[in-house]
């Protein structure tokens, strides 16, 4: 059994994959609190479903795309029998995680979208670097940056741990914290090769948290 807080068809609104149609599953549960947060609503509200029950509902629609968020997703034991499931129905399989739980069991054609958690968002600490080595190029790095010192101390773990030679590496601003064009200033500045990202969800529906 799995507590789910909300699952809809939408448009991922991150990670490479952004713009396509895709089947969000948001479980409930989180272990951090990180001061940009979102989806604060998935902390706790959910009801328990199976996995059959899951697959007879993602089934319905006519997408390949399936993106298992949170939350984080990796707290829940049955969510490696889902991923499993999911992938032996043919799906295209995201697993978006906070990068603070091992990424260990987790099968290896789940593309992993890995947060590497900033100073400022409040949980720094909890980075598990050891990760990495779970991560191949089809997977994604994503630093969420609130301040230019974010900024910086990314860089530092860019090179520290050479990520840009591991996988696809994201710059996302937080939302209310850092403008997009100051971060998209300063990547242009010094010429780094990693990806802006900005949540195309919430451009497409402003102030909208559920079923986005």
């Amino acid at each position: 059994m799995l507590k789910i807080n909300e699952i809809f068809l939408g448009i991922q609104g991150e990670s490479t994959y952004a713009g396509r149609l895709c089947v969000m599953v948001r479980l409930t549960g989180c272990n951090l609190r990180c001061r940009y947060c979102d989806s604060q609503f998935a902390f706790y509200e959910g009801e328990e479903r199976g996995i059959r029950d899951l697959l007879k509902e993602i089934g319905r629609y006519r997408c390949s795309l399936v993106c298992i968020t949170g939350g984080e997703p990796l707290l829940q034991n049955d969510v490696l029998g889902f991923m499993n499931a999911l992938l032996e129905g043919g799906y295209a399989v995201l697993l978006e995680t906070s990068g603070s739980i091992s990424l260990k069991e987790v099968p290896g054609n789940v593309i992993k979208i890995v947060d590497i958690k900033t100073p400022d968002s409040g949980f720094d600490k909890v980075n598990m670097y050891e990760n990495l080595r779970y991560l191949s190029s089809r997977d994604e790095i994503k630093f969420v940056l609130c301040s230019r010192e974010d900024y910086l101390w990314a860089l530092q773990k860019l090179k520290e741990y050479d990520l840009q030679s591991r996988c696809t590496v994201l710059f996302s601003p937080a939302a209310g914290l850092l403008e997009p064009e100051i971060l998209a200033a300063w990547i242009i500045e010094d010429e780094i090769d990693v990806r802006l990202q900005l949540q195309l969800h919430k451009m497409i529906w402003p102030g909208r948290e559920r079923g986005a």
